[in-house]
């Protein structure tokens, strides 16, 4: 005799049990996501015209777009004033324009996110293309990532103010507008969603992954039309060898303490700025004077640098110039930024760290110093970001260089490891921070997303008839023996209302004789369905302020199948918390006491 084991089909109740919530809006978002990818590389190219414009203007006197670097000019001394004019532009354009402007972009952009409903203004749409045009342009030693991050998250939130969309849906195209601007910039696409996911989104849902997939998708498809095609720094290194372990776990280590001590600086720089007797709108004018010395002495560090970084990654300079061109940059960035000014971050930290990564490449073995060169670079940016899997991808994204890949993860994670033990914050949470705001970074599934009412809701619920007079309702239910807070009205099984012992207080005599019935006659009650999610219904009780939901069958029916309360919402929680929080052992040592093996206290 055999027997057979036939797999059960999907039944009535597992249907609504999918993998993701509601997709109802997911086309919709898709197709913002693909307009909003071609708006951001647009405001790329305009972003780099800008700053090529206000570069020959400010270095050359020319007016034109050709692509020319501030190293090469010739205005001997009167290169230190440079700067400055230009941190004077931007501090009057910040004070009688938006303050927003300020900053290089990523902590407004997670400002907006997560505490202004992924609202942007116009205002920031237009003003900080321009104003990180002329920093940069005027010798800002500073990338064009970080602005474009924040435009093209500014033109996606006008785009998206201008529907009728959730906040949700919004920040999802706020991020996908900023990603799909980092993907113009670099050419990055996969890096760039990595960036939404380890450090803008805060969820990984399929209605914030995929508008921002095809955002990035799209700018990475367009930027071919207004720039080279290809890797940035095209580069091969050799293999690594076995030893190289040692030495990636060593730049990474000695990225991060870079990575601690630039953050640190920035901040005490900016401390020190706020102690100033001045008006914050001078302060870019006195951080663009440093930056102007620190171009008399070293050129290079002045401007975007995308070619002192395939310099640095090719080991073309000498070991002095790269020990000075790293001093003079750390010090200009650091004050500039810290005063106040319109920049990004991404393009410093890159030639920050390749700089790093030349100095100290020439002792370690298992590798060349390009290939320190480029693991020093993506572990800075790892550490200084607290974003490694977005570090390791955007390395690989601008040299094509497979060789480098496991060196660049285990430096990337080493950085990381180092930050997060050191500095509470990072570069950019800490700035949030000083205004009020915490950004806690960590997440995972919530409980109460993947538990459904049916699992937690009391079944064994007492009604009331929907008949019963009140005088006897009161009696029977409203005693000294009283077991629910609140109590269903039913009439043949189907839901008429609730009642609690509020709703009977100060009652006419005359209402004790009539039914209950009449009591909710005019309610609507609010109820929740078994298929329903406890966060959605955590969510609707919290906002109108209730303590439990009837649960009944479905809004047609109406019949009555328990209570869920918010207690009963915690349910969920507690296996959370017994996984999070007990510390257990199975297997003990010989040596150990016999006796029963039992899980080791909390």
């Amino acid at each position: 005799m055999t027997s057979t084991t036939h797999t059960a089909g999907p039944t009535a109740s597992t249907a609504h049990k999918g993998d993701f919530s509601s997709k109802d809006r997911l086309i919709l978002l898709s197709i913002f996501g693909i307009v909003i990818g071609a708006i951001s590389t647009l405001g790329a190219y305009v972003l780099f015209a800008a700053i090529r414009f206000f570069t020959n203007l400010f270095f050359y006197q020319t007016f034109s777009l050709a692509a020319r670097s501030p190293a090469d000019n010739h205005l001997g001394a009167w290169v230190i004033v440079v700067p400055a004019i230009g941190g004077l532009i931007v501090g009057l354009m910040a004070r009688f324009g938006s303050e927003k402007i300020r900053g290089h972009g990523i902590p407004e952009a997670l400002e907006a996110i997560l505490f202004g409903k992924s609202r942007m203004s116009v205002k920031v749409a237009l003003l900080k293309p321009l104003s990180s045009g002329i920093v940069i342009g005027s010798g800002g030693p500073f990338g064009a990532e970080g602005p474009i991050i924040m435009t093209g998250g500014a033109a996606a939130s006008l785009l998206a103010q201008s529907f009728s969309l959730t906040s949700a849906e919004r920040k999802a195209l706020l991020v996908a507008g900023a990603c799909a601007g980092m993907t113009a910039v670099f050419g990055t696409p996969l890096a760039a969603v990595l960036l939404a996911v380890e450090l803008l989104l805060f969820e990984l849902r399929p209605r914030s992954l995929l508008p921002v997939t095809l955002a990035c998708t799209v700018a990475g498809f367009l930027r071919p039309l207004w720039a080279d095609a290809g890797p940035l720094f095209a580069m091969t290194t050799p293999a690594p060898t076995a030893v190289a372990i040692g030495s990636c776990i060593v730049a990474g280590l000695a990225s991060g303490a870079l990575s601690s001590l630039m953050t640190m600086a920035l901040y005490a720089i900016e401390d020190a700025f706020g102690r100033l007797p001045l008006h914050w709108m001078w302060w870019p004018a006195l951080g663009g004077l440093v930056v102007g010395v620190g171009g008399y002495i070293e050129p290079r560090a002045l401007g975007v640098g995308y070619d002192v970084i395939g310099d640095l990654l090719a080991n073309h300079l000498l070991l002095s110039t790269v020990a000075a061109l790293l001093i003079v940059k750390v010090i200009i960035w650091a004050v500039a930024l810290g005063s106040g000014t319109s920049g990004g971050v991404l393009a410093p930290l890159l030639m920050i760290g390749a700089g790093l990564g030349c100095l100290i490449g020439q002792w370690l073995p298992g590798g060349d110093v390009r290939l320190w060169a480029l693991v020093c670079m993506a572990a800075t940016l790892a550490g200084t970001m607290r974003a490694p899997l977005m570090a390791v991808v955007f390395a690989f994204g601008l040299t094509h260089d497979a060789n480098a890949f496991l060196p660049l993860l285990l430096g990337c994670a080493a950085a990381y490891g180092f930050t997060v033990i050191v500095m509470p914050r990072s570069i950019l949470t800490e700035k949030i921070a000083r205004r009020g705001h915490h950004i806690y970074r960590e997440y995972g599934v919530d409980p109460l997303e993947r538990n459904f009412v049916e699992e937690v809701m009391t079944r064994n619920v007492m009604a009331i008839p929907a008949d019963m007079p009140v005088s006897e309702v009161l009696a029977t239910y409203f005693g000294t023996k009283q077991t629910q807070r609140a109590y269903p009205v039913v009439a043949d099984g189907r839901l008429s209302g609730m009642v609690d012992r509020r709703q009977f207080q100060n009652l006419a005599a005359h209402v004790l004789a009539q039914p209950v019935a009449q009591l909710v006659a005019d309610q609507v009650p609010d109820f929740a369905l078994p298929s329903e999610t406890c966060r959605s219904v955590a969510s609707r009780m919290a906002a109108f302020g209730l303590e439990r939901l009837p649960v009944i069958e479905s809004a047609e029916s109406h019949r009555l199948l328990g209570i869920v309360s918010r207690s009963d919402l915690l349910k969920p929680v507690e296996h959370l918390h017994e996984e999070e929080s007990r510390r257990e052992r199975f297997f003990r040592r010989a040596s150990d006491s016999s006796g029963p093996d039992t899980p080791d206290a909390p």
